[in-house]
C-alpha cells in the first residue's frame, strides 16, 4: 500500500516515514511539504493514500483534498493533524477526506486507519466521531428548529458571542478572556454550528435580536 505523506514539519514527516515504514504492508513512496508539492509529486508516486495535515502554507490541506479528489479520485485522503476545531472537521470531510485522525493517535492505529481507508473504509478518531454525530443529530431536526435557543450555548460559549457583538476580535477576546486565540475560534466554531450560521456576525445578531445579549 503506497503512502505519501503531507506535511509542513520535516521533523514530523521524518517520525511518521520511520514508524509507517515498520508497518507490514506499507510503503512511503513520498513526502511533501505543502498541498502545491504533493500535487506536483502525485502523478509519479501515485500513491494509494494521502496523510493530509490540514493547516500548511501555500495550499492547506482542504485545498488539497478537493484537488486531489477531483484530479486524482483514486487517492483516498486521511486527514492527520493537532487540531480538533469542527471547521476543520466538517470542512474536510465535506472536501471529500475519508478519515479524521488527531496526532496523539498510535503509530499501529494509524497503520490500521491508513489500511481502511485505503479498503473504503471511514475512520474518525473518537473525539471527532462525537463531532459529527453531534452534527448529524442537528441537522436531522425540523426546519424550524435550526436556530435553536440559547440553552443550545454553554456559558462560555454566549460570553465569547457577547463580545464577537460588541466587535471584538479573536485576539481582544482571548486577552479579555485569558484564553487562546485557538480556543476563541473553536468557541465561535461551536456557536455557529450549534445555531446553524455561516456567518459570526449574523450569529451575534441574531443573538441580539432575541434578547440573549444586550447591544452594544
Amino acid at each position: 500500500m503506497r503512502v505519501l505523506i503531507v506535511e509542513d514539519q520535516a521533523l514530523v514527516r521524518q517520525g511518521m516515514r520511520t514508524l509507517l515504514e515498520l508497518e507490514e504492508g506499507l510503503e512511503v513512496v513520498g513526502e511533501a511539504a505543502d498541498g502545491f508539492e504533493a500535487l506536483e509529486r502525485a502523478p509519479d508516486l501515485v500513491p494509494d493514500v494521502a496523510l493530509v495535515d490540514v493547516r500548511m502554507p501555500r495550499m492547506n490541506g482542504i485545498e488539497l483534498i478537493k484537488r486531489l479528489s477531483e484530479e486524482y479520485p483514486q487517492v483516498r485522503c486521511l486527514i492527520l493533524t493537532t487540531f480538533d476545531d469542527d471547521r476543520y472537521v466538517f470542512d474536510g470531510l465535506r472536501a471529500g477526506a475519508k478519515g479524521y485522525l488527531l496526532k496523539n493517535t498510535p503509530s499501529e492505529d494509524l497503520a490500521v486507519a491508513i489500511k481502511k481507508v485505503d479498503r473504503g473504509e471511514a475512520v474518525l478518531g473518537g473525539e471527532i466521531t462525537t463531532k459529527v454525530v453531534e452534527e448529524l443529530g442537528r441537522l436531522s431536526k425540523a426546519p424550524g428548529e435550526q436556530h435553536p435557543g440559547s440553552e443550545s450555548l454553554s456559558e462560555r460559549e454566549m460570553e465569547v458571542l457577547s463580545l464577537v457583538a460588541k466587535g471584538l476580535s479573536n485576539r481582544e477576546i482571548a486577552k479579555r478572556l485569558y484564553i487562546t486565540e485557538g480556543t476563541v475560534k473553536n468557541h465561535i466554531s461551536n456557536v455557529l454550528r450549534k445555531l446553524g450560521f455561516r456567518d459570526r456576525t449574523q450569529a451575534a445578531l441574531y443573538a441580539q435580536e432575541h434578547g440573549w445579549i444586550e447591544h452594544p
